[in-house]
């Protein structure tokens, strides 16, 4: 689901108001994180999640498994702060610029 730059852009955009709803703790990726933060994209579409790790490569990582396991794309990585976005099919709250 790779979106285009000027989406990615609007997607920022929209993005920088935000406060990160989700926290990725010292134990990581777990199931019940995963489990929040599918509620959370359900219910936002754009979520902010603030990663704990320390080390940069540790964070790419999770913020991989956290894109893979959710089916979600990241729109943008800050340090330890990541933007996600999944698209709510059933009821979208987000209309993404066509141009």
């Amino acid at each position: 689901m790779s979106l285009p730059k000027h989406q990615l852009t609007y997607l920022r955009g929209l993005a920088h108001h935000l406060d990160p709803i989700i926290m990725v703790g010292q134990n990581g990726v777990t199931e019940s994180l995963i489990k929040e933060l599918n509620n959370a994209l359900n219910h936002h579409e754009l979520v902010k999640v603030k990663i704990a790790a320390g080390e940069r490569d540790d964070r790419a990582v999770m913020i991989e498994q956290l894109c893979e396991q959710t089916t979600s794309e990241k729109v943008q990585s800050i340090g330890k702060t990541v933007t996600l976005f999944r698209r709510n099919l059933k009821a979208p709250k987000i209309e993404l610029p066509k141009k």
